[in-house]
């Protein structure tokens, strides 16, 4: 059955219409966005999730810093991005946490780089953003895909099932197409999206 993370929570509403869809994960935003949570938003977050994984979403966070804020918030994983990214990711996951790995997709999908205990995250390319465009992956690129991966980028509850049909990713990260306004989740959305998801 297919992992499905609820990317960009801000409210305890959100967290509690993931968990009672059935999602796996939850993700929290801690970059400019208009899904950013501060830490101590994010632990207070964290704390509501109960059994749910917690995913920081980092920006050009040193490995000292994530493995800090990782621990202060009480997250199970990260998903860094930026400079810093390779490091921070390798030592998350020398600590213990997830890591989803993110990877930009714009011809021919690479992940020899990644390593085999870190789990990619392919999302479309945008040149300003950091995820949660609404931007779709060119899903003809994964074909060759030949490990375990998250696929990101554009997916809503509308095409959920087309796309775990096509591709088979190992688990599905949505955000903006889950919500009423940029940085508010919908709950019958989140609901419509795991359902479709975990039914594929």
């Amino acid at each position: 059955m297919t992992w499905v993370k609820v990317c960009g929570v801000s409210r305890p509403a959100d967290i509690e219409a993931a968990r009672n869809a059935g999602a796996d994960a939850v993700g929290l935003v801690l970059a400019e966005s208009p899904r950013r949570v501060d830490a101590e938003r994010a632990k207070d977050l964290a704390a509501a999730a109960g059994d749910l994984e917690v995913i920081l979403l980092t920006v050009d966070a040193t490995a000292s810093q994530l493995l800090d804020l990782a621990q202060h918030v009480g997250a199970t994983g990260v998903q860094p991005y930026g400079d810093y990214s390779a490091l921070a990711a390798a030592a998350c996951r020398q600590a213990g946490l997830v890591v989803l790995r993110p990877t930009t997709v714009r011809d021919e999908v690479d992940l020899t780089d990644i390593p085999l205990d870190q789990i990619p995250l392919l999302d479309a390319h945008d040149p300003e953003k950091f995820g949660g465009t609404g931007r779709a992956v060119d899903r003809s690129l994964l074909q060759g895909v030949d490990r375990d991966f998250v696929l990101a980028g554009g997916l809503r509850p509308d095409n959920i099932a087309d796309a775990i049909a096509e591709v088979r990713p190992w688990g599905v990260d949505a955000s903006s197409g889950l919500e009423s306004a940029p940085g508010i989740k919908d709950p019958e959305l989140i609901h419509a999206y795991v359902q479709e998801a975990k039914r594929t």
